[in-house]
């Protein structure tokens, strides 16, 4: 995010005309309370809002009833002067459409205004994957470093084996709770966005890696209040996921000619590499917790050769 994106987030209430900020503590409240987002995905939400209601407040708007549909409009295209990314215009007209059907839903307003906002379709680009090689050289060189037996080297391992096996996201790797691990069937129990839980499995190289951390390196590093945590922090607390970015970059810094990436990326390759290996994108798309195929679809990539060998097998006239 850049600094003027964080600029334009910061709520202002002084700012805006009274009508305004309370209906912005509602709807902040909402976010929080009723939906049970993310506090990331809360500021982002107000912070998209409260730009727009500085933009209608400068306006001479001073109520809800007062915004229309070009008030919005001029306001994105407000975005588009600004230098504003399409993946970012995107997103802020997503949120205030989600605020303004709200609106409408509790009372606020008699029409939903912003139903009809448009917005330009942002490119979707792919991050980096590693190759399976790449892969393979990224776990044998963090198994390197944790010859010594040390207990963060054992943990690192297991981090790594882990986000690549299963391909879960850094915060739902971070939350994991020691009993969220079933290791007789090699399954882990995540809970994903909006507080949705799903089982993933992984394999015995994970398996492996992760009974050595519960056995030998975990329990040099826990303390009074590590509590359940799986992954512990160098203090004996939950892992922060901070850490476990910074992890991902150095490690990759070992495997030569290997793209700079964070766990997102591990979770990208692992994603590539089931399809690769013929997995269906009905099964990835429940491992990876996307709510819908489409993101899935986005989200990966199968190369070229075997959808043309896919074609040559499946079509009778291939």
């Amino acid at each position: 995010m850049t600094g003027g994106d964080q600029q334009e987030q910061r709520v202002e209430e002084d700012v805006l005309p009274e009508p305004f900020a309370r209906v912005l503590g509602d709807y902040e409240r909402h976010l929080r309370a009723e939906r049970d987002l993310t506090a990331h995905t809360v500021r982002a939400y107000v912070g998209d809002v409260t730009s727009l209601l500085e933009h209608a407040a400068a306006l001479g708007h001073t109520g809800l009833g007062d915004l229309q549909l070009r008030t919005l409009r001029s306001w994105l295209a407000k975005q588009q002067t600004l230098g504003r990314a399409r993946t970012t215009i995107a997103r802020r007209a997503t949120a205030v459409r989600v605020f303004t059907a709200w609106a409408r839903r509790t009372g606020r307003t008699t029409d939903d205004v912003g139903a009809s906002l448009g917005s330009p379709k942002a490119h979707r680009t792919l991050p980096a994957a590693l190759s399976a090689e790449q892969a393979r050289a990224l776990l044998d060189a963090a198994a390197e470093r944790a010859d010594d037996g040390s207990p963060v080297g054992l943990r690192d391992v297991a981090v790594l084996e882990l986000l690549y096996a299963s391909g879960i996201r850094v915060g739902e790797l971070s939350g994991l709770d020691v009993d969220d691990l079933d290791r007789e069937r090699r399954v882990v129990r995540v809970l994903g966005k909006g507080r949705k839980e799903r089982t993933v499995p992984y394999g015995l190289p994970a398996d492996r890696a992760l009974g050595r951390w519960l056995e030998v390196g975990r329990p040099a590093l826990a303390v009074s209040g590590s509590g359940a945590a799986l992954f512990l922090g160098a203090r004996g607390g939950r892992v922060d996921q901070r850490a476990v970015r910074t992890l991902v970059h150095a490690r990759l810094a070992d495997v030569p000619h290997a793209p700079d990436m964070g766990p997102h990326g591990l979770r990208h390759t692992a994603a590539t590499h089931l399809l690769e290996g013929g997995a269906d994108l009905r099964t990835v798309q429940e491992l990876l917790g996307h709510a819908s195929l489409a993101t899935t679809q986005i989200y990966t990539h199968v190369s070229s050769e075997r959808l043309r060998s896919a074609y040559r097998l499946a079509h009778p006239r291939a």
